[in-house]
């Protein structure tokens, strides 16, 4: 009867007890069932009532310990997405080292390192490299039946006949980048890879996404036509899982950290960083900004120097959108190529909700960054009909402004889905960022006014 009554799951049983795993254990065992059908004359209840007490205290013991085991493998809010974090930070890291290692070949003379794509827009030895550096990366730190990719590049033009030098180019870069993985905290190959394992990292990004699953997408140089002219750039990478981004990281060698500097081309501001005499701010250029969904914090990283090793966490500091919500004050964004965007209709949407300022006209997701760390309130991009927009164009910067305190959406105020394969499908007309909601819901209502007298 006492073993019946013990085993029972009912709170009211034991006073100043503790559900584990939907069992009470009593901190006072022995003395509830001492008292309970005491009898002082009876060795034998008292011998019993101890194998029970033991079986008892034994019984909790493993509860505990159990439970225990249960808490500790899960991981915190705040641990969550670590790992994947630190790696992706790391690897874009590694991968702004390699595209300025190429940048710097291409402005200073004209050879191989840029082709064309079968629709005219540029591809560079940088996004190949890229590609293959952070999938071999991504698969070594989290074994590759692990990794899913989707990124912009494949192997058609590297793997034609007369492709043998630009393949070998590519396969230098590479190993010339995870050369230095130890110097960014990473573990490179043992020895250098081969062109077929160069192939084979680059082509390993063929995975379409979708709603289930977790997979990663890579912008291996997001505004290529900014990178060959020495402008601005970035390497794009974020996770997706079950249609969510849930971390991005946005490399941007380029970005100056002196606001006022966006605005120029950057060969001016080399020119001038040349001329002007050295301060104690030697953080003059290039960054790396990450956020991880439900973090709240968007942060920020520099660039380590030629040679200089990085040490995690690479004095990051936390970076917020602005706090200007007057469309007179604000500051917005627009893609240069008119191709990808319509400025005449963005000129009447920004002058219909009293936009003074002159468009900043930036290469790149740079543009998210700008917003993301406050150097730009507003960013619209309006495609023409039939240009259908990409996820890797877009996921690593939205969930990097919405964590710095932003909002992205696309015209008619609903949610980017990043689930419905390699493209933003079901994107009404547009997609506008904002550093906040009042400037959103101005930007809604002035674009939902001018839509229909335009040819979009």
């Amino acid at each position: 009867m006492i073993a019946t009554d013990l085993a029972t799951r009912a709170p009211h049983v034991l006073g100043n007890g503790r559900i584990i795993n939907n069992h009470l254990i009593s901190n006072h065992v022995g003395n509830l069932f001492f008292s309970h059908r005491h009898n002082s004359s009876s060795k034998r209840n008292l011998v019993s009532l101890a194998k029970f007490n033991r079986s008892c205290l034994c019984c909790c013991s493993s509860f505990i310990m159990e439970d225990q085991t249960k808490l500790d493998s899960t991981p915190s809010e705040s641990e969550k997405y670590s790992k994947e974090v630190e790696v992706a930070v790391r690897a874009v890291q590694m991968a702004c080292a390699l595209c300025q290692r190429v940048q710097g070949n291409l402005i200073s003379k004209t050879n191989n390192q840029v082709q064309s794509k079968d629709d005219n827009s540029p591809v560079t030895v940088a996004d190949w490299s890229v590609q293959a550096t952070v999938s071999w990366l991504l698969s070594e730190s989290f074994g590759s039946k692990n990794v899913s990719i989707v990124a912009e590049e494949d192997i058609q033009k590297l793997c034609k006949d007369d492709a043998a030098g630009l393949l070998a180019t590519v396969s230098n870069t590479v190993n010339e980048c995870l050369a230095e993985a130890p110097r960014f905290g990473l573990k490179g190959p043992n020895i250098s890879l081969g062109t077929s394992e160069v192939l084979e990292a680059i082509s390993r990004c063929n995975s379409t996404g979708g709603p289930t699953g977790r997979f990663w997408t890579l912008d291996p140089v997001d505004g290529t036509l900014g990178f060959v002219c020495g402008d601005q750039y970035a390497i794009a990478l974020a996770l997706i899982e079950d249609g969510q981004v849930v971390l991005g990281v946005l490399g941007c060698p380029n970005y100056p950290m002196r606001k006022e500097w966006l605005s120029y081309h950057h060969r001016y501001h080399r020119i001038i960083s040349k001329l002007t005499p050295p301060t104690s701010e030697s953080w003059d250029k290039g960054c790396v900004i990450y956020a991880r969904r439900g973090s709240g914090e968007a942060l920020m990283q520099p660039l380590p120097h030629v040679n200089q090793k990085l040490v995690w966490p690479n004095f990051v500091r936390p970076v917020q959108v602005s706090s200007i919500d007057n469309p007179s004050l604000a500051t917005f964004c627009e893609p240069v190529e008119k191709a990808n965007s319509s400025h005449s209709f963005t000129a009447g949407v920004a002058h219909s909700m009293g936009l003074r300022k002159q468009p900043l006209r930036v290469y790149s997701m740079v543009k998210y960054a700008a917003i993301a760390r406050g150097d730009a309130e507003i960013f619209m991009k309006f495609a023409r009909a039939g240009y259908k927009e990409k996820i890797w164009d877009h996921a690593a910067g939205v969930v990097i402004i919405q964590e710095a305190g932003g909002v992205v959406s696309d015209a008619r105020g609903r949610p980017l889905d990043f689930s419905k394969g390699i493209y933003l499908e079901g994107l009404d007309r547009g997609i506008i960022a904002c550093a906040g909601p009042k400037l959103h819901d101005k930007i809604i209502s002035a674009v939902d006014a001018s839509w229909d007298s335009s040819s979009l």
